[in-house]
């Protein structure tokens, strides 16, 4: 008899690990559709962020590229390498929702959902207002 207590407690107790195991498995990075360029995803508290982590071509002229299309003039001469792209997501039953994705080619941020197929496989949905106005793009892991 008491050893049904301890094998519920180590039930519950494994059942928390694979949550959270669940929960950061998108952290890591990532190789975009064209290859051009890695987003390392990375957690801030209880929400989820990325940043450019790696270009293919980091410099135009020998010198580094810059997030020369941000409608904001101020942020203009900030360099693409280590720009965060990938804002405030948080986890919610096997998705990542209520974050933002900037495109540094077009300067403009849209709202983004992500979830994952595998291990190695993140679909990346970018919209405005609702989900169905959007794109998606699959990104996969850099091992």
């Amino acid at each position: 008899m008491r050893k049904f207590p301890l094998l519920m407690l180590l039930l519950v107790a494994m059942s928390f690990s694979v949550f959270a195991q669940n929960k950061d498995a998108i952290v890591g990075k990532w190789l975009n559709p064209s290859g051009e360029g890695q987003i390392e995803i990375y957690k801030k508290g209880d929400k989820f962020f990325g940043k450019l982590a790696w270009m293919k071509e980091p410099n135009l002229n020998g010198k580094p590229k810059l997030d020369v299309k941000n409608p904001n003039a101020t942020l203009q001469k900030r360099s693409l390498l280590n720009l965060e792209l990938l804002k405030d997501f948080v986890y919610d039953d096997g998705k990542w929702t209520d974050g933002t994705i900037y495109d540094p080619k077009s300067g403009k941020t849209y709202s983004c959902n992500m979830t994952m197929k595998g291990n190695d496989i993140l679909n990346v949905r970018g919209y405005v207002g609702i989900s169905l106005l959007g794109r998606s793009e699959t990104f996969k892991r850099v091992k």
